[in-house]
């Protein structure tokens, strides 16, 4: 069996992205912003843009391929137009396809992206495939991030798998469904983790509270098993746990205004976890990690602007003299 430094295992989708032209955004009575537009009516919108083969793993993938890795995908496919543009998409960014499943009688998954400003709103849907995990041999790493509502049982074989293989290394980055199962439900992913990624708002979420200091839950998600934790904070920057130390990284400077935000997260999880398969510290890959997020917001989808290893290296080479993490 072929050795795989870089495997995801997540659903693929389309993404639609639907660039909104009337629309406000307004503060909600629980605290969040809300979009809002009027009920019944025609809302004019400017644009709109297909990406296929999208989604938090697939992202992930593709970026591992791009920064040179054997890379692959575990994932399902309807057997119609929009799974053959992803399979497509897949095998032109070099990410192995053998552990793609494909479906006669399923739809590919199809998400609407309401784009205002930088900002976007997503509205999902992951169709009802049969997971199964494959023989996949021992890859250095997995990559662990949003399926479907269906999918507790199948996060039992990841587990089956990566106990038969202690010499696999887990990244998890918990989509949707995963953060809504539960820390208890996903107790074994959780204790096997060991490279952690959320944004804070899905920190809150999985350790079901409100706090806003970011060292507690650092060290909230820490506790429940993972050995190194980073969390991501929009503009603000991002942080990390590792071997009892918090550390901030600020965002990389923006060459210009981002044009979207959608993927920027993916990109900071995946790159962060790649720095440390090839090698980086933790501390190093934290800066790593922003430089592919800023690429990505200067274009539309998850996946243009994601970089080569050569290239992100460039930019990190020219990066200001204080882009690097403090201690806090």
């Amino acid at each position: 069996m072929k050795q795989y430094d870089f495997i995801g295992i997540g659903d693929i989708v389309t993404d639609a992205f639907i660039k909104l032209k009337e629309a406000e955004v307004k503060d909600g009575n629980d605290g969040n912003k809300k979009i809002c537009m009027n009920f019944g009516d025609k809302i004019p919108y400017e644009d709109v843009f297909i990406v296929p083969a999208v989604g938090n793993s697939s992202n992930a993938s593709v970026s591992a391929a791009r920064l040179g890795l054997k890379s692959a995908f575990i994932t399902n496919l309807g057997k119609d137009y929009q799974g053959k543009e992803c399979f497509d998409v897949l095998k032109k960014e070099k990410v192995d396809t053998k552990f793609v499943k494909i479906h006669k009688h399923k739809k590919t998954n199809y998400h609407y992206v309401l784009l205002f400003g930088p900002e976007r709103t997503i509205l999902i849907k992951h169709e009802d495939f049969p997971y199964v995990f494959p023989d996949i041999g021992s890859p250095k790493w997995l990559y662990l991030s949003s399926l479907g509502p269906n999918s507790l049982e199948f996060h039992k074989e990841i587990e089956k798998y990566l106990d038969k293989h202690p010499e696999i290394k887990l990244a998890f980055q918990p989509g949707t469904y995963q953060m809504k199962f539960g820390a208890k439900a996903l107790e074994g992913i959780y204790k096997r983790t060991n490279i952690f990624t959320c944004n804070k708002e899905e920190a809150q979420r999985v350790l079901e509270n409100d706090e806003k200091d970011i060292k507690k839950l650092l060290l909230g998600i820490h506790n429940l098993g993972p050995k190194i934790v980073a969390i991501t904070d929009g503009k603000e920057g991002a942080y990390l746990y590792n071997e009892g130390k918090c550390y901030f990284m600020p965002i990389y400077p923006d060459p210009k205004p981002p044009i979207n935000r959608t993927g920027a997260g993916d990109a900071f999880s995946s790159t962060f976890v790649i720095a440390v398969l090839l090698g980086e510290s933790p501390e190093e890959a934290l800066r790593w990690g922003p430089v592919n997020s800023m690429s990505v917001t200067q274009q539309i989808g998850a996946r243009a602007g994601l970089l080569s290893r050569e290239k992100l290296e460039e930019i990190l080479k020219n990066a200001p003299a204080d882009y690097k993490p403090k201690e806090i």
